[in-house]
């Protein structure tokens, strides 16, 4: 019986143990998170390990509901120290869940704690880590040191003024790298009630006058440039319900339509969605910038606590929509033009990992090799079997050897760890095939490999300077 995470932790032979003796050793280019730049900026120590650990983590709010666990101590007003009391409980109801893994793993990398978690402990645990905390080695900045991070990519919206990215660039001590990404969701969700207001701040920050899409257009791709100038290297999107309906002659009425809060159609909303995503394309070809496209997230499903608490907030599940169709006639329209960027393609549903290991093949040229990716295990797959999944179809269907890698997509600075636990998976995924004779054991090739895909594909691809 092995020891609970020990040195070997997901390493099941020796070759597996070599190639993590590699991996370990390289940088994190977290090319997709959702950290709060300000929180970076300001580089504050942290009150308590409920506010580093637990707050705005939808990922342990969800395992605490499923104990059952009143929302008084996940998102309401307990004290810090009863919510992290009930996720200690929590803990011990965990075996088999990723989340066991992710807890201990940041409670020893950041924290040297190897006890495991539990009622019994907690206490002590508890006032083991916020003595640390109040050191000056456990700021927000000094963490992401501690992870060996090289740079991150930010998740913005389009008319963030990207005041803290600025604060942080202009601290020439802080050497990683805080870049915004620039997610437009908000622009195309025309159909949305609060549509029209967030298009009057984009008419604010650009100031330019939108009465009209060409306008609208002209508006986000100064934004775009305003995002390039400081830094951005990658976009973002999240596509829920597909969609593909040409209708570039309908255009400008259908928006002003919108304009004058009218209520589109379905078919309309379609045509919209189709035209501006085809143009923010061109617009990112245009500023060599890469595309993220995030597919198969159902949002919000429990409408009584989104009313409550808002989005994000741990409602959201896998979708169950089909995206082959519509993922393909996007890439393809773009492509038609040779207007088609760098493009990484993410499923939340496991049943489209082989959609999109083919789907990437349909687009690679020679701009680059691996210029179509499929992105690694996401959200709901970010964890052992998921990644195994997704690393098994890209090996089967592409080229793993030219795959990106891992991200935290995380709003908590500890999540760092999550690349280790990839890497693991990695390392030990690639060391068995070599026991069992499906690949050779070519020791230049397979350390190249694992250092590519731990950290120089991701910073080649997106071109990190």
């Amino acid at each position: 019986m092995k020891k609970f995470m020990d040195n070997d932790f997901l390493l099941k032979n020796e070759i597996s143990k070599k190639l993590y003796s590699i991996s370990e050793k390289m940088p994190i280019f977290d090319y997709h998170c959702h950290l709060n730049p300000k929180e970076i900026a300001e580089n504050r120590n942290y009150k308590n390990l409920t506010e580093v650990w637990l707050s705005g983590d939808h990922y342990k709010w969800r395992v605490m509901r499923s104990n059952g666990i009143d929302e008084k101590y996940i998102t309401g007003d307990a004290s810090d120290y009863e919510k992290f009391l009930a996720f200690a409980e929590t803990m011990e109801y965990c075996y088999g869940n990723p989340m066991f893994h992710w807890s201990h793993l940041e409670l020893k990398r950041f924290f040297g704690v190897d006890e495991i978690l539990n009622r019994k402990n907690a206490e002590k645990i508890w006032e083991k880590v916020n003595k640390l905390l109040q050191e000056k080695e456990y700021t927000p900045r000094e963490l992401m040191k501690k992870s060996n991070v090289k740079a991150v990519c930010t998740t913005d919206d389009p008319v963030d003024n990207l005041e803290y990215h600025k604060k942080i660039k202009e601290d020439t001590s802080f050497e990683i790298k805080v870049l915004p990404t620039f997610r437009p969701d908000r622009a195309l969700a025309i159909e949305k009630v609060e549509y029209l207001d967030w298009l009057r701040k984009l008419e604010e920050i650009s100031e330019i006058k939108i009465v009209s899409f060409s306008q609208l257009i002209e508006a986000l791709e100064k934004r775009v440039e305003f995002f390039k100038e400081n830094g951005c290297l990658v976009t973002d999107h999240s596509i829920e319900k597909p969609f593909f309906r040409r209708g570039s002659e309908r255009i400008e009425e259908i928006f002003s339509k919108r304009l004058s809060r009218k209520e589109l159609s379905l078919e309309e909303q379609e045509i919209y969605k189709t035209e501006l995503f085809l143009a923010l394309g061109k617009i990112y070809h245009k500023y060599d910038l890469a595309i993220q496209i995030h597919m198969g997230a159902m949002r919000n499903n429990n409408e009584r606590m989104f009313k409550i608490l808002g989005a994000d907030s741990g409602f959201d599940s896998i979708a169950d929509e089909n995206y082959a169709l519509s993922i393909s006639k996007l890439l393809s329209a773009l492509d038609l033009e040779e207007k088609l960027s760098r493009t990484v393609l993410y499923c939340l549903n496991p049943k489209d990992n082989e959609v999109l290991g083919t789907m990437i093949g349909n687009f690679q040229n020679s701009d680059m090799p691996g210029k179509i990716q499929f992105g690694s295990g996401w959200w709901f797959n970010d964890q052992k079997d998921g990644m195994i999944r997704q690393m098994t179809a890209l090996s089967q269907l592409g080229l793993l050897r030219r795959f990106v890698g891992m991200l935290t997509d995380s709003r908590s600075i500890l999540s760092y760890t999550r690349h280790e636990y990839f890497r693991r998976i990695l390392c030990n995924l690639v060391g068995e095939w070599v026991i069992d004779g499906e690949i050779p054991y070519d020791e230049e090739i397979l350390t190249k490999m694992i250092e590519e895909i731990s950290f120089e594909n991701a910073k080649n691809y997106f071109k990190l300077i």
